[in-house]
Parts: structure tokens; sequence; C-alpha cells
């Protein structure tokens, strides 16, 4: 009866504390009548005391006051809740989780709880190993219990300084939880917890990153979210050296096939770089994780890169104010070369990037090289950003930048390829020709490669005309040397040696007439060696541009203005030719494709053709050749008589040419050189440039041959045959000699007995000698 008196007594002096002392009186005796029940045997019993704890707590009653409840919360309800979380039963449990809530919400100062919660919390989410089970076997308690301490971070903040150890030890383990749900909860709790206490968690946060760097791969792309957001708290609050360790985990989130994951890697790392207390150290590791954000497929996380980027730019150069005071108040204008369609980034942007550039491009550049495709595909995607930023500060590292793009050009990969090519574009456009080109063209003297030919056609194309005119008489002249236009003749190559012709034509336009006959000479050696039509196509479509850029007709006209240049190196070297000589393949393009341009260099025309077709010379060259020929005689008034000047040469063609290669000799080479000078023979004869004396002059000289060939295996050989000596027949007409009309007659009459798709030819003949 002694109590209730003293608390009237100060009711009447105090009527708050009074009031106060009243309801916690009240409620500790409601709780007094329901605690018992905590402590039965049966696990039903437990339940209904907790369920009635918990109806008691819920409803609204004298226990409203958080004062009045902080009493017997501390004192009555808090120990036993406690001890409650290792009840056998999972319902009583699960309850006691809820009701540990419930109770923290509502108390006055919940961080007194602190000192008996936490330990309570890591016993049961931390076992004695973190490889192993926690106690708690329940998945759903387990993200119940992270939950509550998450409550505790939200509600007590720095209070939870001094138990940071049980705190990080519940998170270690429940970051590797089986249970997905657990994990992100926990991701969040993390975070919580390193805003909440700044000032100690520096010290003790580097025992989270191991566990986060585990977690940062799930399965589950919304708990790989949570990750990457937790360790950008737990490292913005933490040890900033920590960075070290999560880098080449963030590099490879940028791969992740969910743009979410791309667009935290991007958020976090954007932080990193504006608010890192030790930031400066580490802008060369995080700026190219960034600025890999800029070419992300999702316009969100781009737009988002962007954005940060531009304000960790203009932050940065606040910050150094002083240090660019000079390039503030007297900034060039944008070059006028910029790249189209490219926004050029702000000051500070670009200082950042040339300053660090020394210690980013190393890495990258092995990183280009690397055997993963994608890891390949997001450094060459990274390169043109750098050089974009870089400008003509790129010059003092051209060296490391074009031997990496000289290799990684020739990646299998075509968006590697496409990265690099626009990377030597840039180059171009911001680094002078004369430094660049100084370097490619040795490097192609050395050794000439497709993916060279194609670094130096994309520099040439990023080039300033009036920057690159200027070296064009030297760029062509080099291209046209031997050794780098008929290095090889793979389709590739010539297709990547086209390209920089294409890039001179494109970029100097009428000032290519400086370097037109280099220029011709190396179009000419593509469609030589190229194998492909589509290629071939394509150099004679360019020869059409250059055409038109020198203010010519066409590609005939250019081979008209060259021809002379065009033979004479061409056949200086035919004495030693084969087969397979290029020489021979450009030769047999000039012949076939120049036109009437032909007819008016026959001077050097014949006298190669002479010396090649002797029988001498190699078989499959005569053959070429005597196919060539036969193409052009069959057209000859547009190629090879337009100008009537080949009757003068016909008895260099007669004499030193067919009659040679009509000799029979044993063996099937031999046969098909006979067959093929035959046909050559039938292709002048019927081609109407000679005249009937003309034609009597090659029969006088050649007739004996032909009529040796009507004995030739091959049928093909004797048809044409009979088809000359027809021709022959009809053009001598009354005027034939009998005694050779005698001698012709005994080999017309052997080839009687054909079969009859065989008569028609000598029948004609037959009719010719009875005429």
């Amino acid at each position: 009866m002694a109590a209730p008196g003293v608390a009237e007594a100060v009711a009447a002096s105090h009527p708050a504390e009074g009031a106060e002392m009243t309801e916690a009186a009240e409620l500790s005796r409601a709780l007094s009548r329901l605690l018992p029940g905590l402590e039965a045997d049966s696990k039903p019993g437990r339940r209904r005391a907790l369920e009635a704890l918990r109806r008691a707590l819920e409803e609204p009653g004298p226990a409203a006051d958080p004062t009045a409840f902080q009493g017997p919360w501390a004192r009555l309800l808090l120990p036993r809740l406690l001890r409650c979380l290792s009840d056998p039963a999972e319902g009583c449990r699960a309850l006691a989780v809820h009701l540990l809530g419930l109770g923290l919400r509502r108390a006055a100062r919940p961080r007194d709880a602190l000192p008996r919660l936490l330990p309570a919390l890591a016993a049961r989410l931390a076992g004695p190993e973190p490889a192993r089970r926690p106690p708690e076997a329940c998945e759903e308690l387990r993200l119940a219990l992270v939950q509550l301490l998450g409550l505790a971070v939200d509600l007590c903040g720095a209070a939870l300084a001094p138990h940071l150890d049980d705190a990080l030890r519940a998170l270690c383990c429940s970051l590797l939880d089986p249970f997905a749900a657990v994990r992100r909860e926990s991701c969040s709790c993390a975070a919580a917890l390193a805003q909440a206490t700044p000032d100690h968690f520096h010290m003790q946060s580097e025992s989270l990153i191991g566990p986060l760097m585990q977690t940062i791969s799930h399965q589950h792309w919304k708990v790989r979210v949570a990750a990457v957001e937790a360790t950008g708290a737990v490292i913005q609050f933490g040890n900033g050296k920590s960075v070290d360790d999560v880098l080449s985990h963030f590099a490879q989130r940028l791969f992740d096939d969910v743009p979410q994951v791309r667009r935290a890697v991007a958020s976090v790392v954007g932080g990193w770089l504006l608010r890192l207390r030790d930031r400066y150290s580490f802008f060369h590791k995080l700026i190219p994780l960034l600025l890999s954000s800029l070419n992300d497929e999702v316009p969100e996380v781009r737009q988002l890169a962007v954005s940060l980027w531009e304000d960790i730019g203009l932050q940065w150069q606040k910050e150094n104010e002083e240090d660019l005071k000079d390039k503030l108040d007297f900034a060039p204008p944008t070059p006028p070369h910029y790249p189209p369609h490219e926004h050029r980034p702000v000051l500070g942007c670009r200082e950042l990037v040339f300053r660090n550039l020394s210690k980013i491009l190393p890495a990258l550049c092995h990183d280009i090289t690397d055997w993963v495709v994608g890891t390949r595909v997001k450094s060459a995607q990274l390169l043109p950003v750098l050089l974009l930023h870089a400008e003509d500060h790129a010059t003092q590292h051209l060296e490391i930048v074009l031997r990496t793009l000289f290799q990684a050009c020739t990646d299998e990969e075509a968006a590697v390829v496409h990265s690099c090519m626009r990377s030597a574009e840039l180059v171009g456009t911001f680094v002078s020709p004369e430094v660049f080109l100084k370097l490619i063209l040795s490097t192609l003297k050395k050794a000439p490669s497709a993916s060279g030919l194609l670094v130096l056609a994309s520099a040439m194309r990023g080039c300033p005309r009036e920057a690159l005119q200027p070296h064009l008489a030297a760029i062509a002249t080099e291209l046209a040397q031997a050794h780098i236009c008929q290095a090889s003749e793979n389709d590739l190559y010539l297709e990547r040696l086209l390209l920089c012709v294409q890039a001179l034509v494109s970029v100097c336009r009428e000032d290519c007439g400086v370097a037109s006959l280099q220029l011709m000479d190396v179009l000419l050696t593509i469609v030589a060696l190229a194998g492909a039509t589509g290629l071939r196509d394509k150099a004679q479509e360019t020869m059409d541009l250059l055409a038109r850029a020198e203010g010519v007709g066409g590609c005939q006209d250019l081979y008209r203005k060259h021809m002379g240049p065009l033979l004479e190196r061409v056949t200086a070297s035919h004495l030693d030719w084969t087969a397979h000589s290029p020489e021979l393949l450009q030769f047999s393009v000039i012949i076939t494709q120049s036109g009437p341009a032909l007819g008016e260099a026959l001077p050097h025309v014949m006298p190669t053709l002479r010396a090649c077709l002797q029988p001498s010379r190699d078989p499959q060259m005569r053959l070429k050749l005597f196919s060539i020929l036969s193409t052009v005689l069959l057209r000859a008034t547009d190629s090879i008589n337009s100008q009537g000047q080949f009757p003068s040469y016909l008895e260099t063609v007669t004499k030193d040419i067919l009659a040679p290669n009509l000799q029979w000799h044993a063996g099937r080479t031999a046969a098909a050189i006979r067959t093929a000078a035959v046909s050559c023979l039938w292709a002048l004869t019927s081609s109407e440039v000679l005249s009937a004396k003309q034609i009597q002059d090659v029969q006088e000289t050649l007739m004996p041959q032909v009529l040796t060939t009507l004995e030739e295996d091959s049928q093909m050989t004797r048809l044409i045959s009979c088809r000359i000596i027809n021709t022959f027949l009809k053009t001598s007409g009354s005027m034939m000699d009998p005694e050779k009309l005698i001698k012709i007659y005994p080999v017309i009459n052997i080839l009687f007995p054909l079969t009859l798709e065989q008569v028609q030819p000598v029948r004609f003949v037959g009719s010719s000698l009875t005429f």
C-alpha cells in the first residue's frame, strides 16, 4: 500500500512526472500478468502469451506514452523477448522478433536496448564460422532479424558506434545468406550503418568488402544492384583504400545484362568521383569505369553517365580554378575541324582525362588485346572517348596508341575494329599529320599489314584537308611502292589498301592531281591482284572518283593520261615475268581496261608482248597473254587499233609472236599454247582490222603452221584452223596459187571423215577450194 501513496505524493508535486509514473506502474502491472506465460513449458502457452503481448502493444492504451513505456520495456519486456529469440518454436521466435520491433519503435530511448539487442541479433545471424549455416534456420526469420537490425540502425543512428563489432559480425554472415531477400536486406542495412556511424565505421569497413564482393555477382539482379549501392556507401563512409579491392568487380558489372545493374555502377562511381574524401588518388582508376558507361546501349544509363561526368568536371574545375585560370580566361574556341555530332566536354573533364591519361592508357591498351571478347569490345569503345577528351594532348601518347591500334585492328570482332577505326580518325583529327604519318608509314615500311593500312586510312579520313594536302604526294608515293601495294594478294589487305586511296580522294578531292599517277598505280594493282569481283568493282568506282576529282571524263581518260608512265613501270621487269608476277597481272589489266588509250601505247605494248610470247618463256604466262591478246583483237577498233596503228605491227605479230608458238612441240602444255595461238590468229583475221592484202600477207607467213594444226588432237584447234583457212581462201579468191592449193587439198581431204557436227567448217573450206 506504500507504493501508491508515494506515486500520489509525486503526482501532487509534479503532475507530468506523476502521470508518467502512474502509466508506467499500470503498464508494469499489465505486463506482470502476461510475462509469466513466456516461461511456460508448452509451446502453445508461450505462443498465447506472446500473442497477448502483441495485442497489448499494438492496441492504443495506457502504454501510448514512450516515456512511460521506456521503463517497463527495458526492465521487463526486452530481456524476456531476447530469450525468446532462441525458443525452439519457430512461431514463438517470429512473434518475439515482431514484438522487439514494436518495442523499439515505441520506446523513448531505443538506444538503451542496443547493449543487449545487438549481441542477441549477432548470435542468431552469425555462426562461429562464416561458411557454416547461421543458428537461425528459418529464412523468413533471418530476414526479419536483419530488418530488425536495420530498424535499430534507423532509430539509433550514431549510438550504434560502440556496438559496431556485433553489427558487422551479423552483416558479414547475412550478406552471404542463401536466401536472396536476406542478402538484399543486408546490403541496405550495411549502407545505412555506414551512413549512421561515419566517424567510427571507417575503422572496420573493410570487413564488409569481402562479403559484398561475393554478393555482387549474385544470380538475382536486384541483389546485385543492392550490393553495388551498399559498396558505394561502405567505401564512401569507410576506408577509401578499399576502392582497389572492388575495381575489378565493378568493371565486371559493366558487362551485366541488366541495365539497372550498369546504372547502379555508373551512379556509385560517379558519386565517388564527386564526394569520396581521397578521390584525387583514385581518379585514374575510377574515370575509366564512368566513361565506359558513356557508350552504354541503354540511353538512360548513357544520360546518367554524361550528367555525372559533367558535374565531376565542373566540380574539379572549380576546385582547381587558380591552376586553370589562364585556360579559363583565354579559352580557345572549339577547333573548326572538331568531329561533327560530338559535344565537346567541359574544360574540367578534358583536363581530368589529359592529366590521368598516362596512367589509364597502359592498362587500357592491355585490355584491348584481352582474350575475352567483351573486355576487348568495352576497352576499344573507351579509347575514342579518351582521345576525344585528350584532343591534341594525345600526341605525347601516340606511339602506344598506334601500336595498340595496329594490333587491335586484326581482331575478328567487328565491334573492336569499328571502335579502333574511330580512334584512328580522332588521331587524324587532333594530331598533326607530320607526326602520325611518320610513325604509321615507318611501321608499314618495316612490316606492311592490313591493320596498319586500316589505321592509316582511318587517320587520313579524320584529318582536315588543309593539314593533309602537303603530305598527299608523299603518302601516295609510299603506297605505290611495291613493298606495300604488292605485299599481299589477300583480299582483306587489298581492301584496306583501297580504303587508303578512298580516304585520300575523299579528303583531298581536287588536290589529288599532284599524286594522280601514284594513286592510279595503286588502284591498278588492286584490280590486278583482287580475287573478289566486288573488290575489283570498288576499285573501278574509286578510279571514277579520282577521275572526277581531276576533272576528266572517266577512268579510261585516266589511263590515257598516265598510260606511258604506268607501262614503263610495269614492263621494266618483263624479262623476268612468270605467270604469277604481279606486273604481268597489272599489264593484263592495262591491256583489257584502258580502252582506246591502248592504241596510243603500242610502242610500249608490242615489244613487251613479243618478248613475253617467245617459246622459251613460261608457258602459263604465254597462255594468259594469248587469251588477253585475243580479247582485245575481237574489239580492236575500241582498243588496240583505236588509232589505226596496229597493222604496222602485223609483221611482229605474225612472225615474232604467232609463228614460233604454232610450231609443233610434244606435250599437253605445248598443245594448249598452239590452241591459244590459233585462237589469237582467228581473232586477228576475223576482227576486220586487216585489209585483204594484209590477210594475204598473214596467209603467206602462217599457212604452213595452220595446216599443221589441222592434225592436232584437239577438236577445237582443228575447227578454228578450218575457219582460218576458210578466211584465207575466201580472201585470196582466184588469186590463189594452184601449187599451194594442191598442198592444202590433201590435208583438208583427211578431215572429211568427221561427225556431222564437225562437218560444217570443213565444208566451208572444201567449198572454197572447189571455187
